[in-house]
């Protein structure tokens, strides 16, 4: 059955004159002019065939039919109200689900959830690390942190972080018997392979040493691997700016030569358009912008001048 409902800004109109008895007043409420509201008072009791209001000179006053209908309709606008408080309350606050990979989970999330948990207490944050990029329209995730050359055909994209491939080792590998201070040497050091060794190549041949012996380390197949067994002073490894940033600004991890290689690859922040303006996306959203802007400006206090080989 059709719902009969009249317009909604004529109720508004009706209610707010009822309320302050006046059509100035509710007019100066509603931001429109008296003409107005006295306008939309006339067309509803028309459309209704009633009579909401004596029109007395210096006020209005409400028929027996208008008090009655006043109920109704404050009621129901009430309802509206409070409705709509809760949905944007909901949309702002609550359990926000995100989606990332498992190197970019542990390497770069897991150390700043407590300070977007002390930011936005409001916010339940589920994270999912999976290495397949998730059907937004079949799993329950409301945002993604994915790697990839470009954005995300149908998608809400922002970029977040333009990234660099470069060499890491522990600070300790700077001193000793074989301390690094040109690429060549490199020879004393294992290196630390992802996936192949075509990347290492690639460094070496821009840094001048074509000749060195490849075979030197494991190759292992999670970038995450690379950082921590750099870190423990296993060898030298190459890595991309977003998942050194937090054991480079922090010390556990040196950038030993300026050179670095750029990479087609970036990190962005996607989600479905329909839901790009929920508030809380915006925030984590917002968030996650924030932290990748303070990472750069510390890093670029850490990091040797571009090019640089020693």
């Amino acid at each position: 059955m059709a719902r009969r409902l009249p317009p909604l800004n004529a109720l508004k109109a009706f209610e707010a004159a009822a309320r302050h008895e006046s059509f100035t007043r509710a007019a100066e409420e509603l931001c429109v002019t008296q003409g107005a509201v006295s306008h939309q008072v006339k067309a509803l009791e028309s459309e209704l065939g009633l009579k909401f209001f004596n029109r007395e000179p210096q006020r209005l006053v409400l028929t027996e039919t208008g008090q009655d209908y006043l109920v109704v309709v404050r009621d129901a606008l009430d309802r509206i109200a409070i409705g709509t408080d809760r949905l944007l309350q909901r949309q702002s606050s609550g359990v926000l689900t995100v989606s990332t990979s498992p190197n970019f989970a542990s390497k770069w999330l897991v150390h700043r959830l407590g300070r977007f948990a002390e930011s936005h207490p409001k916010i339940d944050l589920r994270v999912s690390a999976t290495l397949q990029h998730i059907d937004f329209a079949r799993e329950e995730i409301d945002v993604a942190v994915r790697h990839s050359e470009g954005p995300a055909a149908g998608l809400h994209s922002t970029p977040l972080y333009n990234e660099e491939l470069f060499p890491v080792c522990s600070p300790k590998l700077l001193e000793g018997a074989h301390p690094l201070t040109t690429p060549a040497d490199l020879a004393h050091h294992p290196l630390l392979h992802l996936d192949n060794r075509k990347d290492w190549s690639k460094w070496l041949e821009a840094a001048g040493v074509p000749d060195s012996n490849l075979s030197r380390g494991p190759v292992l197949n999670q970038a995450s691997m690379i950082i921590d067994a750099a870190v423990d002073g296993q060898g030298v490894g190459l890595s991309r700016t977003g998942l050194a940033a937090h054991d480079l600004i922090n010390g556990r991890l040196v950038r030993p030569f300026g050179l670095a290689l750029p990479v087609s690859y970036a990190y962005w922040i996607v989600c479905p358009k329909a839901t790009a303006n929920l508030p809380k996306i915006e925030t984590f959203r917002q968030w996650l912008i924030d932290e990748a802007n303070k990472d750069a400006g510390r890093l670029r206090k850490i990091t040797p001048q571009a090019g640089s080989l020693s």
